[in-house]
């Protein structure tokens, strides 16, 4: 005799799979409250109104009602940021041309530098999100960080996310300090430490190949091999003189390349150049 299946209404199934999702949600929402003082310790600034931290660290990813995500906080938070930074070295260095200002800014909140600030501080540990490769990302981009202690000048590939969240947070204190530009720039300069000075500010590798090369007169083709093997070579007048390889992004790709081609320039044909050999050493990924 055939045995017959117990049949579950479907409205059971959705009521379960609902209350299941609305548990975990209450648990995501219960441990980020644990963790509200110490981003408020960490960030030396007591928010008037929490939800707008609340904001500043959810996710687009985090599709709950509870809070909007922190996409229009980083988009005020951009904008201020850069105002800040030009009002800073605007006084600060009187004798610099625009367009140093303009490349020393640029460096001070660049995705890379905004990054670094977010795994200096681990403000990653207090998103609200559901993109589970974050983690392994952020490893990655920490560790990368080790053979550059300041700046990689766009020779590694930092998570956006979390030049996102730091974006997000200056634009959340701003509106909760009633948009007071001072008071902000005390918790973003305490942030950001240690600037990017004129004194530690580094070409970028693309600029210094394509420099030494027209000073010279040489002749320059990139063979991109990005599509098969994650690579770009480079030749100067017809011989090859390095590669760069990062099959997660060809930007990067393409500065490993120019980096590698130059000090290789630098150290074979004995160009007048500074470059430290350590660095020079071809990345690959």
């Amino acid at each position: 005799m055939e045995e017959k299946l117990e049949q579950v209404p479907l409205c059971s199934l959705f009521q379960e799979f609902h209350i299941s999702k609305k548990d975990e949600t209450a648990n995501l929402l219960e441990s980020w409250e644990r963790y509200v003082d110490e981003v408020q310790e960490i960030i030396g600034y007591k928010f008037e109104n929490l939800s707008l931290l609340h904001q500043a660290f959810t996710h687009s990813s985090f599709q709950e009602n509870c809070c909007e995500s922190y996409e229009r906080l980083e988009y005020v938070g951009d904008s201020v940021l850069n105002l800040l930074i030009a009002k800073e070295h605007y006084f600060l260095h009187p004798d610099l041309p625009p367009g140093k200002l303009t490349r020393l800014r640029a460096a001070n909140v660049d995705t890379e530098k905004l990054a670094r600030v977010a795994v200096k501080y681990d403000f990653h540990k207090y998103l609200r999100h559901k993109k589970p490769l974050l983690k392994g990302q952020v490893e990655e981009f920490r560790d990368a960080t080790l053979e550059y202690p300041l700046h990689s000048t766009g020779l590694i590939d930092p998570p956006k996310v979390l030049a996102d969240i730091v974006e997000s947070l200056i634009g959340a204190i701003y509106i909760d300090c009633n948009f007071s530009m001072d008071t902000t720039w005390q918790v973003t300069e305490s942030l950001l430490q240690p600037l990017i000075t004129p004194a530690n500010l580094e070409t970028h590798p693309v600029t210094n190949f394509y420099e030494v090369c027209q000073k010279s007169g040489w002749r320059v083709e990139l063979v991109d091999k990005w599509e098969e093997t994650g690579e770009i070579e480079v030749f100067v007048d017809g011989k090859f003189v390095g590669k760069g390889k990062f099959s997660g992004k060809k930007l990067i790709a393409l500065n490993r390349a120019a980096h590698n081609a130059y000090c290789q320039i630098v150290k074979t044909l004995s160009v007048e150049a500074t470059c430290d050999n350590s660095a020079c050493n071809e990345i690959q990924n």
